[in-house]
């Protein structure tokens, strides 16, 4: 498939459209606030810092998830492994039920995240933005737990898993 020959700016089709082919890792991010739990799948999950230990998620305005996390400054991540994706499309149906199905645990502050997710994550928001249609919350990690596996990813609309080269780990990363 050929390029277009000349750069437009994207209209928002085209916009999803050419991020949509940056492969991602797949996440949930869950809250709890005034008794009731949020949650919903991302791929918007990056680490910031490592001292302290800070992640950035982003979310559309207008998610429950999103208003749940400004009104009770606490969010939890779960980066999902490659046998999840049940899991990842459960938490991207708009409105129902999400945590009817499946099994969670609680991290220290008592915030639900998956069940055997590669890592669970709880955070206390630091900061939060408002930039375009998205909401930014930058949290500051406040325990961990991770463990070994190959994590879903998505890319281009389509769930899929990491494939390994076996080259060797790069220094720099690890």
């Amino acid at each position: 498939m050929a390029l277009p020959q000349t750069f437009a700016v994207p209209d928002p089709l085209a916009m999803r459209q050419a991020m949509g082919r940056f492969l991602t890792g797949v996440a949930v991010v869950t809250t709890e606030h005034e008794g009731e739990g949020s949650g919903m799948t991302i791929n918007s999950l990056t680490s910031i810092s490592l001292e302290p230990p800070i992640l950035m998620v982003s979310l559309n305005f207008n998610t429950r998830t999103g208003d749940a996390i400004r009104d009770g400054g606490r969010f939890a991540i779960s980066i999902l492994g490659s046998k999840q994706e049940a899991v990842a499309r459960q938490f991207a149906t708009r409105g129902g039920a999400r945590f009817e199905a499946g099994s969670f645990d609680a991290t220290p502050d008592g915030l639900p995240v998956v069940s055997e997710a590669l890592s669970q994550i709880e955070c206390k928001v630091v900061h939060q933005y408002d930039i375009g249609d998205h909401q930014v919350f930058f949290g500051q990690v406040t325990a961990s737990r991770d463990r070994d596996g190959s994590g879903l990813a998505f890319n281009a609309g389509k769930f899929g898993s990491f494939e390994d080269f076996n080259h060797e780990r790069a220094p720099w990363l690890f």
